[in-house]
């Protein structure tokens, strides 16, 4: 019974006059209206969803960071018999080993990402989802291949450490949540 009297004593409470209509239309976030996207954004996007732009950009992408890398590694050689080079033959022998350091770096990453990235767009059209088994595919493809060389147990090892290296980027970087 005591269920039945609290609702009537609720029921019994008039509700506030004073809100006014102003007061509640200012507190609401205003509504923007949807903006549709124009001709060229929709052909970039078309473009950048083909799978052969997207792996060369990579592609591209991963050789800049390899000759950076090669750059930046070559640099932080030290020559053997550096004692008994004289400063130009230090700085003939920096030079040298960045520029080897750089091109076999640039070919390994510009690769890398062609690979990678083509495997991904390949297997998430056919697939039609965006997620982290993509990723997983993808690295598998590309460690495989990058290791192939080296026999089928090399292969498989790449595969598994590329793949194991990828979803937990994917799952740090929290891409497909």
């Amino acid at each position: 019974m005591a269920s039945t009297s609290e609702a009537e004593s609720a029921a019994a409470v008039p509700a506030p006059a004073a809100a006014t209509s102003s007061s509640e239309v200012a507190e609401k976030p205003a509504v923007e209206p949807l903006r549709l996207p124009s001709i060229e954004e929709v052909r970039g996007q078309d473009i950048w969803n083909n799978c052969a732009v997207r792996s060369v950009v990579s592609g591209v992408m991963g050789g800049g960071l390899g000759i950076a890398m090669g750059l930046l590694l070559g640099a932080l050689d030290n020559p053997m018999m550096q004692e008994e080079m004289t400063v130009k033959q230090q700085i003939i022998h920096s030079a040298k080993t960045m520029g080897k350091r750089s091109y076999h770096s640039a070919k390994t990453f510009a690769i890398m990402g062609l690979v990678f990235s083509a495997a991904e767009c390949v297997v998430e059209k056919a697939r039609a989802k965006h997620d982290t088994a993509n990723s997983a595919v993808a690295g598998c493809v590309t460690g495989g291949a990058l290791s192939a060389k080296g026999g089928p147990q090399a292969a498989c090892l790449g595969c598994a450490g590329f793949a194991t290296f990828s979803v937990l980027i994917e799952k740090f970087m929290d891409r497909h949540t």
